[in-house]
């Protein structure tokens, strides 16, 4: 199985995905109001990442942007998230679908926008040579 699946027109998780991640999320405690679809929440969340939009630009088919926003944040802030991400990643080691070896240099990687005016500091005057007798 291959938990790529996240395209469709209707829904961005599929079913087969959201099999293996829904039973991850928190349930309802039964206190306070009813909680709302998590599966809804988590495809807005994943439209708003994809998109790079801002929450308050959510399309009003996942609900109200407030709501998916604070079930996005709570679930970050209790660890759900990572959670989440380590399950799936196991889950494709044992399946053999995750390559854990990467290559990254600066031809991938660039300095952030404020960093790239910086003094550098690469000792300079300060650098010892050694002397010839």
């Amino acid at each position: 199985m291959r938990l790529s699946g996240v395209v469709g027109n209707r829904s961005l998780v599929s079913d087969e995905v959201w099999a293996v991640i829904g039973p991850l999320f928190p349930a309802w405690k039964g206190n306070g109001r009813p909680v709302v679809d998590r599966r809804l929440v988590v495809e807005g969340t994943a439209w708003k990442f994809r998109t790079g939009a801002p929450w308050r630009d959510l399309p009003e088919r996942f609900g109200n942007w407030n709501t998916v926003f604070k079930n996005f944040d709570r679930w970050a802030k209790d660890g759900t998230w990572t959670r989440v991400l380590e399950h799936v990643q196991a889950r494709a080691e044992t399946l053999g679908d995750l390559d854990w070896i990467a290559s990254i240099d600066s031809t991938i990687v660039r300095v952030h926008q404020h960093g790239a005016t910086l003094p550098r500091h690469t000792g300079g005057a300060l650098e010892l040579h050694e002397t010839r007798p």
